[in-house]
């Protein structure tokens, strides 16, 4: 894990705001959604791509049940069915 050495104060409201320098490599635009997982005593923040359980395509996903599928792995399963 690299250190960035950039240290910021959480507001009243929980929000803290992430430097444009750290965003902009990483590909994060305002609007864009983060996930927030936790490790340990660790927060990590990743940009949020959905993606299909099965394959891990980002394109042409479709949700079911809350699960993120692509049409390629539904058609897949149709064709075993």
């Amino acid at each position: 894990m690299k250190s960035t050495g950039i240290v910021k104060k959480i507001d009243d409201l929980g929000r803290i705001v992430l430097p444009k320098d750290i965003r902009t490599p990483m590909g994060i635009e305002s609007g864009d959604a983060l996930e927030i997982f936790t490790d340990g005593e660790r927060i990590i923040l990743q940009k949020f791509q959905s993606s299909c359980i099965f394959c891990g395509e980002a394109e042409d996903v479709l949700y079911y049940h809350d699960k993120r599928i692509c049409r390629a792995c539904v058609n897949k399963i149709k064709s075993e069915f």
